[in-house]
This record gives C-alpha cells, sequence and structure tokens, in this order.
C-alpha cells in the first residue's frame, strides 16, 4: 500500500528515517518512484532492467541515509545512486540487448494519423539514445530529458559541470546525425537546453512515460527487509 504524505519535506523525512521512523522511507519512495523509474528506463531501456536497478538504488539509499548531508537536494541524491546503479549493470553487460519495437496486439486498434507519428517518433529517439555511449545517455537523459540544470547533473553524476557540457555535446551531435532525417518534423520547435545547447524538442517527449513499455514497479525500495 503506498505510503499516505504527511506532508514532510524530502530533508525532514530523511532525518526522520535516520532516528528510526518506520514508515518515512517509504513515503520518501512514494513521492520519488516514479520519476526515478523513468530515469532508469530511460538510462537502461529495459522495463526489468530499469526496476531491478531502482529496487537496488532505493536499498543503497535506504543503507547511506544517515550520510545525507543536505550539500543537495534530495532528489539530487536520489539521482545519483539510481543512475550509477544503471551504470553498474550497464557495465556488467556482455552483449547489449536488442530492444524489440513494440507490436499491436490482435485487440488492439490500430494508432492513426498524428498518433501514430509520434509513436514512430519517440522510437526512433528511443533507439537513437540506446546507442550512445552510457556516460553521454546518462548525461543527456538528466539534461535534455529530466530538465536538470548542468550543475545538478553534474552534482547528480558526481562530475565536473564541463564534463556534462561535453558528454552532451557529444550526444547531441551522434543524436543529430542518427536523426537528421527527423529535422524537417522538428526544426519549428526546437529549444535551446539549460546549458544552452540546441536540441530537439521530441526528446523532451519521451520523458512524459515509459516508451519502452512497462510500468514503474509497485513495491521498489519502498522498506528494506531486515
Amino acid at each position: 500500500m503506498p505510503a499516505l504524505d504527511s506532508g514532510r519535506s524530502d530533508v525532514e523525512l530523511l532525518g526522520a528515517h535516520v532516528a528510526g521512523d518506520p514508515n518515512a522511507f517509504g513515503e520518501l519512495v512514494s513521492r520519488h518512484r516514479d520519476r526515478m523509474w523513468a530515469v532508469a528506463l530511460r538510462t537502461l531501456r529495459d522495463p526489468e532492467e530499469a526496476a531491478d536497478a531502482v529496487q537496488d538504488a532505493f536499498i543503497s539509499a535506504f543503507r547511506a541515509a544517515d550520510r545525507f548531508r543536505a550539500e543537495s537536494q534530495v532528489t539530487t541524491w536520489l539521482h545519483r545512486i539510481v543512475v550509477n546503479a544503471c551504470l553498474d549493470r550497464i557495465r556488467r553487460r556482455q552483449v547489449r540487448p536488442t530492444v524489440p519495437l513494440p507490436e499491436e496486439g490482435p485487440g488492439e486498434p490500430a494508432v492513426q494519423g498524428d498518433a501514430y507519428a509520434d509513436r514512430e517518433l519517440a522510437m526512433d529517439i528511443e533507439q537513437a539514445l540506446g546507442t550512445l555511449p552510457e556516460d553521454q545517455r546518462a548525461a543527456i537523459v538528466l539534461v535534455d530529458v529530466e530538465g536538470y540544470s548542468v550543475a545538478d547533473a553534474a552534482s547528480a553524476l558526481g562530475v565536473a559541470e564541463g564534463t556534462i557540457k561535453s558528454r552532451c555535446a557529444r550526444g547531441r551531435a551522434k543524436l543529430a546525425v542518427l536523426l537528421g532525417h527527423l529535422r524537417n518534423r522538428t526544426e519549428p520547435d526546437r529549444v535551446r537546453s539549460s546549458d544552452g545547447g540546441l536540441r530537439p524538442p521530441d526528446v523532451r517527449g519521451i520523458a512524459a512515460g515509459p516508451g519502452t513499455g512497462g510500468h514503474p514497479p509497485t513495491t521498489a525500495g519502498g522498506s528494506e527487509k531486515t
């Protein structure tokens, strides 16, 4: 059962958890699970892997809560743990798996018109993101998909701001080549990202919900079994 929101801030919940409140961490998980799931799914591109990464990340956060020093927001701290959990899983992969394109089931209505075009566009972007090295993909996901500032993304990944800018620039250059055929469809809406770089707005669209299938885990990290 989802934890009820007590109205306490993230910092207050984390402090209460450290002090022994048995419900505080579950409330924190319920509050931020969906967004952490979105980050994991965009980074790993596999629902089961993403669920496992989120589970691992929340367990790590549960255990490391007493080391949080409020030098950044709790959400930034959680993002860093989630992204690191994702990168650990990517590094352990022997072969990068292919992601099958979604198929229409026999009872599903055909997608037509703009809806079909939007789905096709989202799949193109997902596939292109999957070709990036994990460090560039993580930076792109945080800055261009999640809308984090360069400073917050740098804090989340534990690297310098210049490193984030460099990774985003290299990643965007590769995406521009891979998605060049979409230029005419996206040009009118192109906007600047938080670090001043120019990027297609369609990358933002995939942040609205998982595009590779699956749903956020309902129990990941709610509490640690002891």
